[in-house]
């Protein structure tokens, strides 16, 4: 197999996770969007980070696996992701909540809310 086979694969195969990647998130923005507390860390409720952490930490091992592949394939990391973890942990009390963040990722995602 040629060396343009295993890059081409390897591309179909970031594509394939980026898009897997920005369903997960989409959903759990929709479920944040419906006035669910703790995606996005803001809250110190434990049990709503409970609730939250595997869907973090499952955000967090996609988007590692696909900086992997992009870094291999030479490209800049996974802009959703990084943007996804910038908007993480605590924030002013005058900060948007977490549903109005939710919201308004989904507009600029293109989603309908």
């Amino acid at each position: 197999m040629s060396r343009a086979d295993r890059l081409e694969r390897l591309d179909a195969r970031r594509v394939e996770l980026e898009a897997e990647y920005a369903d997960v998130l989409l959903d759990a923005l929709r479920r944040v969007a419906s006035g669910s507390w703790g995606l996005f860390g803001h809250t110190k409720d434990r049990a709503a980070h409970a609730k939250w952490e595997p869907v973090v930490t499952d955000l967090c091992d996609r988007g590692g696996e696909i900086d992997q592949v992009r870094d291999q394939l030479g490209l800049q990391p996974f802009a959703l992701h990084e943007e996804f973890e910038a908007s993480r942990g605590p924030v002013a009390s005058n900060a948007p909540g977490e549903p109005k963040q939710a919201k308004a990722w989904l507009e600029r995602l293109g989603e309908d809310v």
